[in-house]
């Protein structure tokens, strides 16, 4: 075990982030560049791409744009790189790279971490039932891509071989960021507690500026949006590590902003389940060091599973839909008029031709707080946007509701309006489905100057469906002279998705106010809250993770975004803003706290 401190960027958080994350990183000394692109629907994308153009189903920007300008740079920095931008081709990412190299003459090595693509078992999967809802396999001819989510020891393993550059498939975020650890510090796959701490700094890496000022609940507190700095994280070989930006960059490094990203898209904080790693983030302590500098310590795990978890997209359906702006005397009533008879238009067009009807409709109609539910729509409203859309087994059934929209353009009440631009069209409606394999029947292999290196994956520990201990609810002591305030001036918040999961992280900006914050808001009273999305979708759920270490409370709330990402037909599809709706909930507290925080 080493006493260095391995400093590592985090200089990509999706598949479209921004350019100018490389350069602004190589201004710094690092050892690392990590890159992270994937996302279950991006995988779905990129298997598209492949089936047209078997050279492509990678992220070509990554090559491009964050490789190709500043490779020369790269090699002087002897900075080494981490990347899941191979996507479901990662061979092809890695001989498109190669070629640049040679072209600028440089001397780069690459290595290709893969095995992660199980499109060619599609038969092992034919009796496989979805994790979450419990639905069989879909037919074959729909799948679109199967992919197991790797970790990083075969990340470490490239680079214990040389490679300067690491090119994977899919794997599991944080792992080019863990990989990079278990490369540095000789970590063991014994260390659970240092896995869980790397695995850790790469959650907070792994969304570029989300964790340095961006989305953050007190925004107005992050100064220069337009060059916001990416993520820097310097750990140590205990795992401990600090989080900072560039010098000279936009946006904010506090306990705030870190304490988002760890809390986002997260289930059970005890539970944070990762192929090298079960975390438990419950116990992890954030602290502010200084100006833009937060240090991060105390998680803790538990070993790995013995399988992974495979993630399929597959095509189901159609789905389409479009904006249209109101405004003048009540502009929501003529919005809702306006939708109204675009859906019985084009049912009527559809029975014209013996189609079946949508198999779901939305109708949203935006500026009159319709995303809070009943209880705060606001009637009256003279600036709106209407937002409609559905889903249909066939695709012109989709193009029929499209085609009555614009049709009624000359029929509606007075008020609309909007920017001109090309008319929207179908699109396939892709679900994702959620399972587990062996990992002994899933061959991990490095390729590395000509070579093919096989990895020694087959570990982990059957999963132990007993709950963890759970740490004491936080206690408030009893009070009577009681004044509410919003929940926004007792706490942070940050939300994300999981398929059609949405979590809600909630942190006390104080230790002392967690207890008002646990009394008000329980299960029962959260699902009230959302209760006009979960019932949109059957019952729901939702349950409450307390994260005592972080004065922390994650909320994880089941079947509630009408399918998730392009599944869903809403117009917050991720969950992005529920932290917002929550941040408005009334908190009881004394009168003397409400004085002091006014």
């Amino acid at each position: 075990m080493t006493d260095r401190t391995l400093r590592i960027g985090g200089a990509s958080g999706f598949w479209g982030d921004a350019a100018r994350a490389t350069p602004q990183l190589l201004g710094e000394e690092l050892d690392f560049i990590v890159y992270d692109y994937l996302a279950e629907i991006t995988m779905s994308i990129m298997a598209r791409a492949r089936a047209k153009d078997d050279s492509r189903g990678y992220a070509t920007d990554f090559v491009s744009a964050a490789m190709k300008p500043h490779l020369a740079l790269i090699a002087e920095r002897g900075v080494r790189v981490i990347s899941n931008a191979g996507g479901v081709n990662p061979h092809a990412c890695v001989a498109a790279l190669q070629a640049e190299i040679a072209a600028q003459g440089l001397e780069l090595s690459v290595a290709c971490v893969s095995g992660d693509d199980l499109m060619d078992r599609l038969g092992q999967f034919a009796d496989s039932t979805e994790m979450f809802s419990g639905a069989a396999f879909p037919d074959a001819d729909q799948v679109l891509s199967v992919n197991a989510y790797l970790g990083a020891f075969p990340i470490a393993r490239a680079l214990d071989l040389g490679a300067d550059i690491v090119v994977t498939g899919r794997c599991v975020d944080s792992a080019v960021t863990l990989g990079a650890c278990i490369h540095t510090f000789g970590w063991q796959r014994q260390d659970h507690d240092r896995l869980a701490m790397g695995s850790l700094a790469g959650h907070i890496l792994e969304c570029g500026p989300q964790a340095t000022g961006g989305n953050f609940t007190d925004w107005e507190d992050v100064a220069g949006l337009a060059n916001i700095g990416y993520p820097i994280a310097e750990i140590h070989a205990d795992g401990s590590f600090d989080c900072s930006k560039p010098a000279g960059s936009g946006g904010l490094v506090s306990v705030g902003t870190v304490c988002e990203q760890m809390l986002y898209e997260i289930g059970d904080p005890q539970a944070y389940i990762l192929p090298d790693v079960t975390c438990d983030f419950s116990t992890a302590v954030v602290e502010q060091l200084g100006e833009n500098r937060v240090r991060v310590s105390g998680a803790t795990g538990r070993p790995a599973p013995d399988s992974y978890k495979v993630c399929a997209t597959f095509a189901d359906q159609f789905r389409g839909g479009t904006y249209l702006s109101f405004y003048g005397i009540d502009a929501d009533r003529k919005a809702r008029a306006l939708g109204a008879a675009v859906f019985e238009a084009a049912r009527n067009t559809l029975r014209a031709f013996e189609l079946a009807d949508f198999t779901e409709t939305s109708l949203e109609v935006l500026g009159t707080e319709s995303q809070y539910g009943d209880f705060s729509e606001v009637d009256g409203a003279r600036e709106v946007v209407l937002k409609i859309a559905a889903k249909h087994a066939d695709m012109i059934g989709i193009g029929i509701l499209l085609k009555e929209a614009v049709g009624l353009g000359l029929a509606t009440p007075p008020g609309l309006s909007g920017f001109a631009g090309s008319r929207p069209g179908p699109s396939p409606v892709v679900r994702l489905f959620s399972c587990t394999v062996p990992r002994d029947s899933v061959p991990v292999t490095v390729q590395f100057a000509g070579a093919r290196h096989a990895c020694d994956e087959a570990h982990g520990q059957p999963l132990d469906s007993a709950p963890p201990q759970r740490p004491p609810a936080p206690q408030c002591e009893p009070f009577e002279d009681a004044v509410e305030v919003p929940l926004v001036r007792l706490a942070w918040g940050r939300s994300g998705d999981k398929g059609d999961k949405a979590n809600i992280g909630i942190i006390a900006r104080q230790a002392r106010y967690l207890p008002y914050i646990w009394a008000a808001l329980s299960e029962e009273q959260v699902s009230a809250r959302f209760a006009h999305f979960l019932a949109s979708t059957g019952p729901g759920s939702v349950e409450r993770f307390l994260l005592p270490g972080s004065h922390a409370i994650n909320f994880l709330l089941h079947d509630v975004l009408g399918g998730g990402g392009v599944a869903s037909i809403r117009n917050d599809p991720q969950g992005k803003g529920y932290a917002q709706l929550l941040l408005s909930c009334p908190i009881a507290v004394p009168a003397q706290l409400a004085r002091e925080l006014s």
